[in-house]
């Protein structure tokens, strides 16, 4: 019996997973496209009736919000039916299935943080296929939904990296949309936050994301800011940077059930860019 079965093992979460299960003496398995194909329900079975893993964490997922406008079969087939091949799987060895979700099932018109219990309506083709995978996921009777949203992490390309190649590439000025609020959130808190909730055993729909809120506006100044850059960035509207899917433009998240299972917040978005960063602190 494997302790974690980490699939999407390539990504920022995936990654951020495998590191601090191992570094708590776990032992973790991971798997990506290359040695896994969760689309194949046979190859899933296979695989999980082998390992039969105390816990499975799925962070594997079409993520090309856009893309997922013209190709929402294949974001279905990733995002959703998948989803119920990896939750049948654990139903048959009793494991505890932990399925990685998002804000954008919500339609982001909110004024306050979104509770679990608030109603879902995805605006987009992805926000449908994410909700669809939820419901996927309650095919295991031990069920773990974790909604996130704006993740960061070391593997991959995120926001920080794409604001800090700018800087990097002499961009006096950078547009930066700030019509739209939310949390930034690091792959490693999160990580810690989901082997938390697993070992305390936690179901349902958890919210987890980084403490305080912000705009990509800014987000965009605290990454410029810790960076010592001097570079002037101006707020845009989303209006000024049309795109094919909709982003929801009010995307936090209440994380008052995480704290009351696990203890603790994460900590401020603002400390958790400044790890990230490779700084001591954010102040």
């Amino acid at each position: 019996m494997t302790d974690l079965l980490v699939t999407g093992a390539y990504g920022q979460l995936g990654r951020s997973l495998l590191h601090a299960a191992r570094a708590r003496g776990l032992e973790a398995v991971g798997h990506d496209l290359d040695t896994l194909d969760i689309t194949d329900a046979a190859a899933v079975e296979a695989l999980v009736a082998g390992l039969r893993p105390r816990a499975l964490v799925n962070c594997a997922a079409y993520t090309a919000v856009d893309d997922c406008e013209v190709n929402e079969e294949l974001a279905t087939a990733v995002n959703a039916t998948a989803v119920e091949h990896l939750a049948r799987a654990c139903r048959d060895c009793a494991g505890h299935f932990v399925h990685l979700s998002t804000d954008y099932v919500f339609a982001g018109d909110g004024t306050r943080p979104y509770l679990e219990s608030d109603p879902v309506r995805p605006l987009s083709a992805y926000g449908r296929s994410k909700l669809d995978g939820e419901e996927q996921a309650r095919v295991a009777p031990r069920h773990l939904i974790v909604r996130t949203a704006w993740l960061y992490g070391r593997a991959g390309n995120n926001f920080v990296e794409a604001i800090r190649r700018q800087i990097d590439s002499g961009a006096s000025s950078l547009r930066v949309v700030a019509d739209q609020t939310g949390c930034p959130t690091f792959s490693d808190d999160l990580a810690d936050a989901i082997l938390d909730l697993v070992a305390c055993g936690a179901t349902g729909a958890v919210h987890a994301v980084n403490s305080g809120v912000t705009t990509w506006h800014g987000f965009a100044c605290e990454i410029a800011r810790l960076l010592g850059a001097e570079v002037e960035i101006e707020p845009v509207t989303s209006a000024d940077f049309p795109r094919p899917a909709p982003r929801p433009r009010y995307s936090v998240l209440d994380t008052s059930r995480l704290v009351s299972l696990i203890g603790r917040p994460l900590p401020q978005w603002q400390d958790a860019l400044a790890r990230y960063l490779g700084l001591p602190c954010a102040s």
